[in-house]
């Protein structure tokens, strides 16, 4: 069985257990509807920012082509995906913030999130720890977990808005199981967003180019 038929996502670390290669949720929304412009599940998120001025979501169609399957977008919600949690726990307090699951009939799957802060400067703020825990997370994966080796690629900054990053972070198990995931940060005005693509495999199965694309539509379409 192929790579990309056996596609599978980084999975979330849980309290003091660690999991990686395991296959996630089939997709969020069967109909593939863009409903980047629903309501969230709660009103939480939404109460410090005005009517509207929640930024848009990629739709399915733009994330980076699948070969053998189209992408199907879920529907967007306040909160903090767990596929993204472990890289970036430490920078979560205290922030508001909405997410869009996307997935492929494969398992190939992607997330977005995006946050909305008080001012530009905090923005930026923001934007910085959030790569700076990106730049961290390998390490972090083989401390919580021997049996895990990490390996982080710096793909450079994008020319977006007020400015984008790429990376992509391999990981493998001592059993063989290897996961291949890209993450990137962008940032326009208030608004912060984190876009991470996954399915196993190693760095030579990543569409970076693809991915960049993707990312610079994200930045583009918050405001």
């Amino acid at each position: 069985m192929s790579k990309r038929t056996r596609a599978a996502s980084l999975t979330t670390f849980v309290a003091a257990s660690v999991a990686f290669g395991a296959v996630l949720a089939g997709p969020a929304d069967a109909t593939g509807k863009d409903t980047s412009a629903s309501k969230p599940t709660s009103t939480k998120a939404s109460a410090k920012v005005k009517a509207g001025a929640w930024p848009k979501f990629l739709s399915a169609s733009q994330l980076p082509p699948h070969p053998s399957s189209s992408w199907t977008a879920g529907k967007v919600t306040d909160g903090v995906p767990d596929e993204l949690r472990f890289c970036i726990q430490d920078t979560l307090p205290g922030y508001d913030s909405r997410y869009r699951d996307f997935r492929t009939d494969l398992e190939t799957n992607a997330q977005q999130l995006t946050f909305v802060v008080g001012s530009s400067a905090k923005a930026k703020a923001l934007a910085t720890r959030l790569n700076k825990d990106i730049r961290a997370c390998a390490t972090r994966i083989e401390q919580s977990d021997p049996e895990t080796e990490a390996a982080l690629k710096d793909y450079g900054k994008l020319s977006v808005e007020e400015g984008a990053h790429a990376y992509g972070l391999h990981t493998e198990t001592s059993w063989g199981a290897t996961d291949i995931n890209l993450y990137s940060v962008g940032r326009d005005g208030r608004a912060v967003t984190l876009v991470r693509w996954g399915q196993m495999g190693d760095f030579s199965d990543a569409p970076v180019k693809a991915f960049k694309k993707t990312t610079t539509t994200a930045v583009n379409k918050l405001y």
